[in-house]
């Protein structure tokens, strides 16, 4: 895995606990466009065509360059087919040819019966990926700590970007406002009067800003994890919430009960120990064996991108034991190469950075981090890296919410530990015409987790009404080690 950003999904990505839409991994890219064979990695195949279209880098800049955006497009088994049908991927930084190879697969092909589905690569991403791979850095390995991480990732960060901009690149190009109105491009490059927009986590957010800059090309809206316009910083409070429920659900199995009375107390003692005294831990370098001081930072890290969905959330308590006696070993498989997670991309911090966040949002977090479970780790690294480079917030007026108008169906998994429900129902109270679907016990990869959760899409995207509905997962099993 190359050029990936140091944060709680890049930490799962490394240990193969992602999905492969949602993993940052990026490969040699096909150039050629046209009819070809498109392969799952389950192995599944579809005829499908590759496309590309060129916007400006920054089309503030009328002296940046041109780039190269690339899809992929499913076309439609139907007879009269319904505007095309986007899938905007989440991130910042998933690639949307990525999400189609991996379990949203059959989503894709059975919505092929209402119109032609489109995975588009964002800018910056998979067959749209214009920014430049840098070297590894030669830079001290900083302590897992929220000092040194900060340190590090700031400085290479600010390096990158001075490298990139050297390059040529629009570096300022890289922001939710862009990827809108290239999403409108591709509405204009596919000759289609209206789109629907189908997205999850980022993919909402960046689904807002259509709306917000495009919304009469748009059609109907399917979305999943929402994530607003102003909570690219998710709120301490509302995962310390979250693990409380969690802890509920540990009391049905009275083994596990027994060897963790209190879950967000065994992980405060760990985070406290490990931040006092940070551990020497065995980790992969370049391919070789390596070793890290591990705080109690890091290790929040890896439980807020744990949280996430349920299969990494079981793993949850047997971490936590085996840290609290003192066992760093059991990390080595959720960090993968260090030197990967050490790296800097491009897109995905542009992205959020320009995103940013509220000047009132911004005090409540860090009031509410200084107390909660995963303190500030939560989003790193956001909103650490805010002022890193000077000039790119998009601003209040592209963080305000809107009224919308259009037909939306909504999902959201009551286990999401990267989108809260309560953060999600902010954003769902902005859209006046919606229905909600609502899976108990399901995480943030909410289109594939219930298997009723398709035909509700195809019979959204056909047109017809669709009630809002409550479906029901069994709790998660939990795994002391």
């Amino acid at each position: 895995m190359t050029q990936t950003s140091l944060n709680r999904r890049t930490l799962l990505a490394a240990a193969g606990l992602l999905t492969p839409g949602l993993a940052f991994a990026q490969a040699s890219a096909p150039t050629q466009a046209g009819p070809f064979r498109f392969k799952s990695r389950r192995g599944q195949e579809a005829d499908a065509e590759r496309g590309f279209f060129e916007v400006p880098e920054d089309r503030r800049d009328p002296s940046s360059r041109k780039i190269r955006l690339g899809y992929v497009r499913f076309a439609s088994t139907a007879a009269k087919p319904g505007p095309p049908i986007i899938y905007l991927a989440g991130g910042p930084g998933g690639e949307g040819t990525g999400a189609a190879t991996g379990p949203r697969f059959p989503i894709f092909m059975a919505l092929r019966e209402v119109a032609d589905v489109i995975a588009f690569d964002q800018r910056g991403t998979g067959l749209s990926s214009s920014i430049p791979e840098r070297p590894g850095s030669t830079r001290p390995l900083p302590v897992f700590d929220e000092a040194g991480l900060t340190r590090y990732v700031r400085e290479e960060f600010q390096s990158a970007w001075a490298d990139w901009t050297k390059a040529g690149v629009a570096m300022t190009g890289y922001n939710t406002e862009q990827n809108a109105d290239d999403i409108d491009d591709l509405r204009r490059h596919l000759g289609a009067e209206k789109i629907d927009l189908w997205g999850i986590s980022y993919g909402s957010h960046l689904a807002l800003s259509v709306l917000k800059r495009h919304g009469d090309r748009v059609n109907r809206v399917a979305l999943a994890s929402l994530e607003g316009q102003d909570q690219t910083v998710k709120r301490p409070a509302r995962i310390d919430d979250l693990l409380k429920h969690v802890d509920g659900l540990l009391a049905a199995d009275p083994a596990v009960r027994a060897a963790i009375p209190d879950l967000p107390a065994l992980m405060r003692r760990v985070h406290a120990k490990l931040e006092a005294e940070p551990a020497l831990t065995k980790v992969k370098l370049n391919g070789a064996p390596g070793e890290i001081r591990m705080g109690g930072f890091g290790v929040q890290m890896l439980a807020g991108g744990l949280i996430a969905n349920p299969n990494t959330l079981a793993m949850l308590p047997g971490l936590y034991l085996a840290l609290d006696v003192g066992r760093t070993d059991v990390l080595g498989p959720f960090l993968g190469d260090v030197a990967d997670l050490l790296s800097v991309r491009g897109m995905p911090e542009a992205t959020d950075l320009a995103s940013g966040i509220s000047p009132q949002r911004l005090a409540r977090v860090q009031r509410e981090a200084r107390t909660a479970v995963v303190g500030s780790a939560l989003n790193f690294p956001m909103p650490q890296l805010l002022g890193a480079v000077p000039g790119v917030d998009l601003g209040q007026t592209f963080r305000a919410p809107i009224r919308i108008d259009h037909p939306a169906l909504l999902v959201a998994g009551t286990l999401d530990g990267r989108t809260p429900m309560p953060e999600q129902d902010e954003v769902a109270a902005q859209f006046r015409r919606k229905s909600r679907v609502i899976i108990e016990n399901a995480g943030h990869n909410a289109f594939e987790a219930h298997p009723e959760v398709q035909g509700l899409l195809v019979r959204f995207f056909r047109g017809e009404t669709v009630a809002d509905t409550r479906l029901n997962l069994p709790p998660p099993t939990f795994k002391l080690g």
